[in-house]
């Protein structure tokens, strides 16, 4: 049974296997781990449902995103064990006086976050090596250096992992396979505040952008490098 099974009707389902969505893209050599936005300000600095969570931070995804770092937690040091890259791309602090645009705008809520909510989550921060893409937009190729960090690495595989789902997360995906990379994402290292938007956006993306696999499957991938 796939995530989005109780979500995606049979005729859907049927649509998009006569369109011939059915590839599967697998692991390459040269893997990467994209960790997007798993900052406080989308889980909250502490495990409360997410109506609670959102007493702290308007954008907070509240135990959603916790549990989904628990299990990128494991990934990650599945990752390190190997020597392999690990890149954040994230939203930087934004400043109400310079940072206007459609971003402002549709995601207001984004303007009065503290300084405390743009860390990153303790158990899965960088640490010295990886590398830092701080960006503006979605998703993490946009206006960024990522794709030349990429290549500088000599990477085949990028795995995508953090928050949105259906936002930053879906735009990363389309991006890298733009770019010609295998994408792999590990479907409960990804969370989303609303389920429905989660598991359609993963059904997508598995159909047409990367293969969205469970975590365990990426980390015996990993481990047989």
């Amino acid at each position: 049974m796939q995530i989005w099974d109780d979500v995606i009707c049979d005729e859907d389902k049927k649509r998009y296997a006569h369109a011939g969505f059915a590839g599967s893209v697998g692991m390459g050599a040269r893997p990467a781990l994209l960790i997007i936005d798993v900052q406080y300000r989308t889980i909250g600095t502490r495990r409360q449902p997410y109506w609670q969570s959102i007493e702290e931070y308007p954008s907070s995804c509240g135990e959603t995103g916790w549990r989904a770092v628990d299990h990128l937690r494991g990934l990650l040091g599945h990752f390190r064990d190997k020597g392999l890259p690990v890149l954040y791309p994230h939203v930087a602090p934004k400043d109400a006086r310079t940072d206007g645009g459609r971003l402002a705008t549709k995601m207001s809520a984004l303007m009065g976050i503290d300084a405390r909510g743009y860390d990153f989550v303790e158990e899965v921060a960088p640490e010295a090596g990886d590398v830092l893409i701080p960006k503006k937009h979605p998703s993490g190729f946009f206006g960024t250096p990522l794709t030349s960090h990429l290549i500088d690495l000599g990477v085949d595989t990028v795995v995508v992992t953090g928050c949105t789902t259906s936002g930053c997360v879906r735009a990363s995906v389309v991006d890298a396979f733009s770019h010609n990379f295998r994408v792999i994402v590990p479907h409960e290292c990804c969370y989303d505040r609303v389920a429905t938007s989660h598991a359609t956006s993963l059904w997508d993306m598995n159909a047409k952008y990367a293969d969205v696999v469970p975590v365990a499957e990426v980390e015996a991938a990993v481990r047989a490098l």
